[in-house]
This record gives structure tokens, C-alpha cells and sequence, in this order.
């Protein structure tokens, strides 16, 4: 099959695959986001895709057992879609006498070619993406402040004292900025996120270097998650869309790195609980 051959040259590329939780829309109208790992792939047999174990900022985010998950292989312009299982961890051989930590997902039955107009898309499953609101960053330094109130947003929200810190008070500890643009959340790696954004407003990109991020994940996260980015490289699209690889960086608030890991984590930990519970409600 052509998607077999495609899947075996990914990995003999030592390239990449996309994978998200998948998630059931039955109880939330549709609203919640898919966050995508890339993935690398280390080992394709018969019955399994060996792939590193997603990570954010160095920390390793766990994906249960026989959790259901999404997986998009691409190769040039070209994007193939498939769900696929979680079978479990394990280890993997990795430069020298080091192993790394690996997935073993179950090998799909079929495989379904995205639609170029919706690279995230197929008859069977589709992807919604998170936005990401950024802002060229003015004064780096600024941005304490304002982390530091998005951490304690998050902590009334907890608490059960959303309504104390949100609304205007949102923007009353934005840091000093340029005018917004609006990108959409590709994917995240290791150290930061890969973000797409439209021709319009690609041409911020080459003025600034910093930018203050803010990104919501309702319906589990009633409060959204900022950081502040560092652009890394920029790519364009036969569409014109232009790719940026943007970095977190908590030069000047390191314990912020902390929450934003948290937060990801634990928007990952509800997905899953959601599917495992959605999964024993049918079964009844």
C-alpha cells in the first residue's frame, strides 16, 4: 500500500510523526482543541510504530495505556490521517549505549489522505486546532508582571475565584506590546510550539524576535495559558501561510516555566480521563 511505503520512508528520513488525544465531542458542542506532538519515529514492523514519547520543556507527557490517539504522517505538501491505540511503553536504542523513551502504537488498518484545503481533516476523523493570540514583545522585562498574573489567574480558578481575576483585569497586566496578530497552534515540541500564520500578518515576523503568546484550551482550561516566545526560523507554504518555529523563553521568569508545564500537562490528564470515561459509558 502506498501509505506503507510513505510510513517506512518517513522513518527512514528519521523524520516525524503528529499525534493527538482523541477526543469526543458529544459533551462540549464541538469547542474543545486537539494539542499535536511531533513526534519522532523510531521503528515501524508489521504491527507497531515506535515513536518517542511526547515531551514539553524537557518533561516527558504521559499517555495511558490504550488511550485512543490521532496520527498524521506528512511528506512534502502531502498528509495522511489515522487513528491508532496507545499499547504502552517502552525503550528504544538511541546514539551509543543511551536508550530513549518510546510508545508502541498499534499499526492502523487504514490510512486516509487529507484534503489540501484541510490538512487536518478526513471522513473519518479531523483535528481542531487551538488559536494563539502573540504580540511583538517591547519590553522583554515586562513580561514578570504579567506571568506572574496569569499563574495567580490560574490558581483563583482552581480555587473556585475565576471571577476575582478575569475579565479586564486580563488585560490590565498585559505586558508593553505592539499590535496582536492571530496565528493557529501546529503543533508542540520539545522547547516550543510550531505556529502557522496568515500571509496578512506574516510580515510582523521579520521586525520582531520576542512575543508575548496567549492561547485558550476550553473547555478544560477555563483560563488561557501565556508565555513569552523567541522566533526561531520561519518557513513558507505553497499557500503562502508562513510556518514559525517559536521557542518559549523564561530568561526572565524561569519559575514560569514550571506552570506553563503544568497546565499542558494537566489539559492532557482531562482529555484523557474524558475518552477512559466516555469509553466506560458505552460500554454500559
Amino acid at each position: 500500500m502506498e501509505w506503507r511505503r510513505c510510513l517506512k520512508q518517513v522513518h527512514q528520513r528519521r523524520g516525524a510523526l503528529d499525534i493527538a488525544v482523541a477526543r469526543n465531542y458529544q459533551d462540549n458542542g464541538g469547542d474543545g482543541r486537539h494539542l499535536i506532538w511531533r513526534v519522532r519515529l523510531l521503528e515501524v514492523t508489521d504491527r507497531e510504530i515506535i515513536v518517542e514519547e511526547p515531551k514539553t520543556l524537557g518533561q516527558i507527557i504521559h499517555l495511558r495505556q490504550g488511550i485512543e490517539l490521532i496520527a498524521i504522517m506528512a511528506i512534502g505538501q502531502n498528509r495522511w490521517m489515522f487513528t491508532t491505540a496507545n499499547l504502552g511503553p517502552t525503550s528504544h536504542p538511541a546514539n551509543g549505549s543511551k536508550t530513549t523513551h518510546a510508545l508502541r502504537l498499534a499499526m492502523p488498518r487504514s490510512v486516509q489522505r487529507c484534503q489540501r484545503r484541510s490538512h487536518y481533516r478526513v471522513q473519518t476523523a479531523s483535528l481542531n486546532l487551538p488559536d494563539v493570540e502573540m504580540w511583538p514583545l517591547l519590553d522583554a522585562k515586562s513580561v514578570v508582571i504579567a506571568e506572574r498574573a496569569n499563574e495567580l489567574r490560574f490558581r483563583a480558578d482552581r480555587d473556585g475565584q475565576a471571577g476575582r481575576t478575569h475579565g479586564a483585569g486580563a488585560e490590565e497586566t498585559m505586558p508593553e506590546v505592539g499590535p496582536k496578530l492571530t496565528a493557529t497552534l501546529l503543533n508542540i515540541g520539545g522547547g516550543g510550539v510550531g505556529l502557522r500564520v496568515k500571509p496578512a500578518d506574516a510580515q510582523v515576523l521579520t521586525r520582531h524576535k520576542l512575543y508575548w503568546l496567549r492561547f485558550s484550551l476550553p473547555p478544560e482550561l477555563n483560563t488561557p495559558i501565556c508565555a513569552t516566545g523567541k522566533l526561531v526560523h520561519t518557513s513558507v507554504d505553497s499557500t503562502q501561510h508562513t510556518y514559525a518555529g517559536v521557542a518559549f523563553d523564561f530568561s526572565f521568569n524561569p519559575n514560569h516555566q514550571q506552570h506553563v508545564v503544568d497546565q499542558i500537562c494537566r489539559y492532557i490528564s482531562i482529555q484523557q480521563q474524558s475518552q477512559f470515561e466516555q469509553r466506560e459509558g458505552d460500554s454500559k
